[in-house]
């Protein structure tokens, strides 16, 4: 981080204006046609920004509905959502992945200004998702229920509630598209379009979710399986008004007759590039998975803390997610528009406003842990360990803010394998073993276990911003 860098920022803090902030806002939310790879890069960052971190919340209010209604018929009911969706990470790892490959691609293509070549991407794209999806679909709906009986589910719950599962995967070409799409818009500019999609999914989850599960009036009572077809006919319907807006909306991508043919060259690039999307996504969610295998020997009341101030981290990390979206999004269109220079200054900008803002949410969580997990529960014990999780994690704001976005800064110039190897050494050559050796070995248990998430997050952020500086990310051909 350079003198340079760090006068940018604040050139930029400087650059937005109160009376005009407002305005801003209203335009980030309603959509906008401006041309950001021209406009300040402070505009340029808050109009995207903002209806990308609304995108992210409303993408994480499915599995909090979902779950509200489903815990209302029994343990069983909620440990088959459980399982399932434990499993359908594989599916968010798939289209994160796609989305990743097609930001970087879409974005470039529209910084070149040639929206044209981004329409090919786009529908190269969308075809690839779905070919993946009645892969997963087929497989998903014939062993549906013996998934549940191989992931510990009793005879009786995979009898019972193997209907959820097969409608998840059997449908899971809505999430992949949702995901894809969403990126489509939001690599082109139109962030706004993607948060709207997913408005439009979530009241139409929430709508039909507790009419189908519970059968309210003349719907029918389909218990677990109302939640499945509530959240896939949510999703349903939000693709289709994506692809309505694809084909007859007036954005910035438009698919038109000549576009909707097979490009195998395109396609190949696509899933090349997903590819190094994937193994991230899927090493970083793995990582976790094993985490809890550790801590899972420490006692109920150390998990129940943990999980309990992992779910409030995961929600604060959202404004900073959207964010670093929108960097990557500005990265690409820059290196399209040939500048370089610009893009590496959007991406110090972006990390510079970020461990602002979630800085300053470290802090309180930092002074106040004890108070936000008492919002979810009354015993001693597991406060005491989540406010002492949710504490030592804290600390690391500033960094997980500086490597998440230099982590997108990669993906959307293309180079998705960076990122890839990062996450593979700081999560599974480093925190694994850091936290087995701390929590187990050396029997600090949750202390053990923070203290090697904060170590394996500044480990990443320090590598990335190194390899960043490096700049051989401006070189990448997409």
């Amino acid at each position: 981080m350079t003198d340079k860098n760090t006068l940018s920022f604040f050139e930029s803090v400087k650059s937005i204006r109160l009376s005009e902030l407002w305005t801003d806002i209203k335009e980030a939310i309603a959509g906008s046609d401006r041309d950001f790879t021209s406009d300040r890069i402070g505009k340029a960052l808050l109009i995207l920004s903002i209806p990308m971190v609304l995108e992210m919340i409303m993408e994480s209010i499915f599995a909090v509905v979902d779950i509200f209604f489903v815990s209302k018929l029994g343990a069983d009911a909620v440990a088959t959502v459980g399982i399932t969706e434990s499993c359908m990470t594989l599916v968010y790892a798939i289209g994160m992945g796609l989305s990743t490959a097609t930001t970087a691609m879409v974005a470039r293509r529209i910084g070149e200004k040639n929206p044209g070549k981004a329409g090919i991407v786009a529908f190269q794209a969308i075809i690839s998702g779905f070919l993946v999806s009645v892969v997963i679909s087929v497989f998903g709906v014939i062993y549906a229920k013996e998934f549940l009986l191989l992931m510990g589910a009793s005879e009786e719950m995979a009898e019972a509630g193997y209907m959820f599962p097969a409608i998840m995967f059997g449908g899971n070409a809505v999430i992949m598209l949702l995901f894809i799409i969403n990126a489509i818009f939001r690599s082109s500019g139109d962030a706004a379009v993607s948060m709207r999609v997913l408005i439009l999914a979530n009241l139409i989850n929430i709508i039909l979710d507790p009419l189908l599960i519970f059968g309210i009036g003349p719907f029918p009572e389909l218990g677990l399986k109302g939640a499945a077809v509530a959240t896939t006919t949510g999703r349903g319907l939000a693709v289709c008004y994506q692809f309505y807006l694809l084909f007859k909306g007036h954005k910035r991508i438009r698919l038109e007759l000549h576009h909707l043919q097979i490009r195998l060259k395109v396609m190949i690039q696509l899933f090349r590039l997903s590819a190094g999307g994937i193994l991230q996504y899927i090493v970083a969610t793995s990582s976790w998975i094993a985490l809890y295998r550790i801590i899972s020997t420490l006692g109920s009341e150390v998990m129940a803390g943990y999980t309990i101030s992992i779910r409030i981290i995961v929600f604060v990390l959202l404004p900073s997610w959207g964010l670093s979206n929108a960097a990557s999004t500005l990265v690409g269109q820059n290196l399209g528009a040939n500048q370089p220079e610009r893009a590496e200054r959007t991406v110090w900008i972006t990390a510079y406003a970020n461990m602002f803002l979630l800085g300053l949410v470290g802090v309180i969580l930092v002074m106040f842990p004890e108070f936000f997990i008492r919002l979810f529960i009354d015993d001693p014990l597991v406060i005491r360990n989540g406010a002492i999780s949710l504490r030592i994690i804290s600390i690391g704001f500033l960094s997980y803010a500086m490597g998440m976005v230099m982590t997108q800064a990669f993906n959307g110039s293309g180079d998705t394998v960076t990122p890839t190897r990062i996450n593979l050494f700081c999560f599974w050559l480093f925190e694994i073993p850091l936290a087995y050796l701390l929590a187990i070995v050396f029997d600090m248990k949750i202390y053990g276990i923070s203290i090697a998430i904060v170590a394996a997050e500044t480990a990443l952020t320090l590598t990335a911003w190194y390899l960043f500086r490096k700049g051989k990310w401006k070189t990448v051909k997409v």
